[in-house]
């Protein structure tokens, strides 16, 4: 029990180290959990915990989004932030629910695909880092609709463990015209209610299977997740600011194939 509860608290400090930067946080939990041995009824721990790194943002941008939302009876650009953020939540909503038996009995089953996933999309970043258009957009709240609901398909990708919802909402985000910053931004908003969402649907799916000390575990990776998202966050925006995001492809092309050498190695 012990030591279910130290790795536990790892793979919570393990999301909310790489939720919100371009490197997929499941993809890492995913892997980590397969060569610690650690396996959660239904997957459901991996999603859950990610409910802190969730609160992490709230609490961080809770004074925005309170602003935001007093605004929106009387300011038409607040109300087309809302809308921005719904919209481009809502591909993901759709695709969720129809492909959540296959992602998660199937994709989330499979190390190999996300150490290939993590290894592609880490040149894909590498690559976009450079060639991405002059921005347009400098303001993560001021993006147009059509823009934010491109977005919200691109963030689709991300139902392929290894993608990483942050990296593919990036990537879009940049392509599109977003500055550097303010694709960052977007992505953070964005997550509130994909991640939610996701916890949600997850909790009702599997209630069946989640038992007491399930939730021991969750609650300990929750509390880890919260805590490193924090920290993550606050320094995430000012870091691609000034050096843009091709340490994070790099980063995940070394991970994802000391996997694959490790999985090939038969571990």
């Amino acid at each position: 029990m012990e030591n279910t509860t130290i790795v536990a608290a790892f793979l919570g400090l393990l999301e909310g180290l790489t939720e919100f930067i371009p490197v997929s946080s499941t993809g890492h939990i995913l892997l980590a959990g397969h060569f610690l041995g650690f396996d959660s009824a239904g997957k459901t721990f991996e999603v859950v915990i990610q409910l802190g790194a969730v609160l992490a943002i709230l609490t961080l941008y809770s004074a925005r989004l309170i602003a935001v939302f007093s605004a929106a009876p009387s300011d038409p650009q607040a109300r087309r932030f809302i809308w921005s953020v719904l919209l481009a939540f809502l591909p993901a909503v759709v695709i969720g629910v129809m492909a959540h038996g296959f992602i998660k009995e199937v994709l989330f089953e499979t190390p190999m695909l996300i150490a290939v996933m993590l290894i592609l999309g880490g040149i894909v970043l590498v690559f976009v880092d450079r060639i991405a258009p002059e921005p347009k957009h400098d303001d993560a709240m001021k993006l147009p609709i059509p823009m934010a609901i491109k977005i919200g398909f691109i963030q689709c990708l991300a139902m392929i463990p290894g993608v990483s919802r942050s990296g593919a909402t990036i990537v879009g985000a940049l392509m599109l015209g977003a500055s550097k910053r303010a694709a960052a931004e977007f992505s953070f908003f964005l997550s509130m209610p994909t991640m939610a969402g996701a916890f949600a649907y997850d909790l009702y799916k599997n209630r069946d299977v989640l038992d007491t000390s399930a939730m021991g575990e969750i609650a300990v990776g929750f509390v880890m997740a919260f805590i490193s998202a924090v920290v993550v966050v606050k320094w995430l925006l000012d870091y691609v600011s000034r050096n843009g995001y091709a340490m994070f492809g790099w980063w995940r092309i070394v991970v994802g194939s000391l996997a694959l050498v490790f999985l090939i190695s038969g571990f």
